[in-house]
């Protein structure tokens, strides 16, 4: 399950791999735009984690790590999201992990400053989705899944592994563009 916090929108998307696939159990969003208590968005997001897990069993949690940037109080705002979602999935007693940003646009597109737009697609092409959601917050708790898939890679001869079985059974050093090449019928146009 991957997750991308937020105090006005949480994204999330949970992804399978079973031998060469990787499919898309569930993307979505959590609204907290209409709660005006910073402390009960807080509560929502926890309560939403949890039925989220509840209801699809994930094996292990991805969280998008709050970025830096000028303004401290978004900083704050935005950990503070990430903390109750990653103490909703230590409650479940899942493992957790985090990614920067950057690492999730460079694990799905292969650039670091890609955009919201262009992460959405590649996942659209990759993960065979009929449509994207209204709002990307959605595809990047999904990025955030399929980041955690190819970072959990294990040395090439191992019979298990998440990214192995996505690339289907090719060294886990692959890049984007070596999959995309071989695969080209992973992407929509």
């Amino acid at each position: 399950m991957g997750i991308d916090p937020g105090t006005n929108t949480t994204g999330y998307g949970i992804v399978r791999t079973d031998g060469r696939r990787m499919q898309c159990i569930v993307l979505g969003d959590i609204d907290l735009h209409r709660i005006g208590d910073p402390y009960r968005k807080l509560g929502r997001i926890f309560e939403r984690v949890c039925a989220l897990i509840d209801a699809y069993r994930p094996d292990e949690v991805a969280l998008e790590s709050p970025f830096f940037g000028e303004n401290v109080q978004s900083m704050l705002k935005l950990g503070r999201a990430q903390g109750v979602a990653m103490a909703a999935a230590l409650s479940k007693g899942l493992p957790v992990s985090e990614y920067a940003p950057r690492r999730i646009k460079q694990a799905i597109t292969g650039r670091g400053s890609a955009s919201k737009e262009q992460v959405a697609l590649i996942l659209k092409g990759m993960l065979h989705l009929d449509e994207l959601p209204k709002r990307l917050d959605a595809t990047d708790g999904l990025a955030v899944a399929v980041c955690h898939v190819f970072q959990c890679s294990r040395p090439e001869g191992l019979e298990s592994g998440p990214r192995k079985k996505a690339l289907g059974g090719g060294p886990a050093s692959k890049s984007w563009e070596q999959f995309l090449a071989e695969h080209p019928e992973r992407i929509k146009k």
